[in-house]
């Protein structure tokens, strides 16, 4: 064998043996947030969703948190994407309802719809609190 084809094969060998750890590294950054043993992933800190009333995150998935209005010691998670064209709903905390923008579909803090065009609800995930973050089950 000559010395160039043995380099050859063994650059192609050296690659490919990183290629496992390089996609580790992508999906990982692809997943965003700290997911714990029990498949709850970060979404924000509750001094921050104390703060501003809710909060709203891209990043694992479109994730919109509250508290419960019924019991503030519970949490709401929906995903913030309205049924009806896709539009993001916005939290108003006067009205306790997630409201679109677009054309004025308006859901409940759990996502049942109060108001349409839309006619389906916004999907539920498990919340909770979790130390000094929020955490979410997808």
């Amino acid at each position: 064998m000559r010395r160039r084809t043995f380099l050859s094969w063994a650059s192609v060998g050296w690659v490919m043996s990183r290629v496992p750890a390089v996609l580790t590294a992508f999906l990982a950054a692809c997943q965003g947030g700290q997911k714990s043993a029990s498949g709850m992933q970060t979404v924000g800190k509750v001094a921050e969703l104390d703060q501003k009333g809710f909060l709203q995150t891209e990043s694992p998935a479109p994730i919109a948190v509250v508290r419960n209005p019924a019991d503030p010691k519970s949490l709401l998670a929906v995903n913030p994407t309205c049924t009806h064209q896709g539009c993001l709903v916005a939290w108003k905390a006067e009205r306790k309802a997630f409201e679109c923008p677009c054309h004025g579909s308006a859901f409940a803090p759990d996502g049942s719809v109060q108001k349409g065009p839309a006619t389906a609800a916004l999907a539920k995930y498990e919340a909770s609190i979790d130390g000094e973050n929020v955490v979410v089950k997808l």
